[in-house]
């Protein structure tokens, strides 16, 4: 009896088991408080992700401080680490423009766009750490049902921010 429930085909491992997980997290959070309150909370968990993966990629790279260029490159490869699909679309000296072809959190995402959050603090807060200054507006998102994600990290402050984007500063200005 053993051998045969371990051998049943069910679709169960630790990362369908975590990303389940999160999914219903989120959607409790975003039934019961709200997007918006929902949202707040994940960032609580972006920041602070992105402060213990801001450090390690300084670490592992002997910098002080990232470079504009250091910064796309660590957004992309921390993505791909976790099996997103981001890459640069463009880079200047005002913003970091992102896309996306497949998101971490898999087929989980879907209506789950406080899970968003995740990305714009990760993202906002490395950016911020580095480069003093970051506003994440997250144009499109799977999450939302668009067929990729595009993410938008401007690295200078704006007098009309679009109202639905972040703005994160370097913790040391603050």
């Amino acid at each position: 009896m053993k051998d045969e429930v371990s051998r049943a085909a069910v679709p169960l491992d630790r990362d369908v088991f975590m990303r389940t997980l999160l999914r219903e997290l989120s959607g409790t959070l975003q039934d019961v408080v709200g997007l918006e309150e929902a949202s707040g909370y994940i960032s609580v968990v972006g920041a602070a992700i992105g402060e213990q993966l801001d450090a390690q990629y300084r670490k592992a790279l002997s910098v002080d401080r990232l470079t504009r260029e250091q910064v796309a490159q660590v957004l992309v490869d921390l993505k791909a680490r976790i099996e997103g699909d981001f890459y640069v679309v463009e880079e200047r000296e005002d913003r970091i423009v992102l896309g996306n072809r497949a998101c971490p959190f898999g087929e989980k995402v879907r209506d789950r766009p406080a899970l968003c959050m995740m990305t714009s603090n990760v993202f906002g807060h490395i950016a911020a750490e580095n480069l003093g200054y970051a506003r994440v507006s997250i144009e499109e998102a799977i999450a939302r049902g668009d067929p990729g994600c595009r993410v938008v990290v401007y690295l200078v402050p704006d007098d009309n921010p679009d109202p639905d984007a972040r703005e994160y500063f370097r913790q040391a200005d603050v």
